[in-house]
């Protein structure tokens, strides 16, 4: 196998295909309603890996939030700009960013933390629950699976995964004094000739007032 690519090589590379290539994510559209019907006022919601911005920061933005969503791709901030105007993009790193203590209602991640190490996967999880307002939410959408730094392709490209079971994002955030009030695992099956069938889970964790 070539050389992985970094999530910033593959994602410039991929762009709008990325849509293409994953439509229509039920359990995905399903946490979003669950949040959005939680959430009062105008939150203030961060998209970790924020990609072209549809669907994830487009729903919580049309609910009335004020959503920030941060990208290592140039080309996803990009568009996510042109498709989601309603919402802020920033070129950013999920590994390196860091924000105030208890400045955002929402922290959201889909899909956008198995591009890494569990080293830095563990990192950002750690920090996360600082970031969190009392009551607020981590929102988590990922492929659950023991592995680490595994080779493979997607949609073309060579890249290099890690994740973890469920049960142990799960602990993570019940270790960091979260709550978890939304658990689902969903079988996708997309209809992309290069989208192997995966099982996604979804995870909600709120932070005690």
């Amino acid at each position: 196998m070539t050389r992985p690519e970094t999530p910033a090589e593959v994602f410039d590379a991929l762009g709008k295909d990325y849509e293409a290539a994953f439509p229509n994510q039920p359990g995905q559209h399903a946490v979003l309603d669950w949040l959005v019907s939680r959430l009062a006022g105008r939150a203030k919601v961060l998209d970790l890996g924020s990609g072209t911005g549809r669907p994830v920061a487009e729903t919580v933005a049309a609910a009335g939030h004020d959503v920030t969503g941060c990208d290592v791709s140039a080309n996803m901030v990009e568009i996510a700009r042109a498709q989601v105007p309603a919402a802020r993009f920033e070129l950013a790193d999920l590994r390196t960013v860091s924000y105030p203590a208890g400045s955002w209602d929402v922290v959201m991640t889909f899909f956008s933390l198995m591009q890494m190490t569990r080293a830095e996967v563990d990192a950002v999880l750690d920090r996360i629950p600082a970031w969190l307002a009392p009551g607020g939410y981590v929102v988590l959408g990922t492929v659950p699976a023991d592995v680490s730094e595994v080779d493979f392709v997607f949609l073309g490209h060579p890249i290099r995964s890690s994740s973890y079971p469920a049960e142990v994002f799960v602990k993570r955030f019940e270790a960091a004094g979260l709550e978890i009030v939304y658990w689902e695992q969903v079988d996708y099956v997309s209809a992309h000739s290069d989208v192997r069938p995966e099982v996604q889970l979804y995870l909600v964790a709120r932070k005690p007032e």
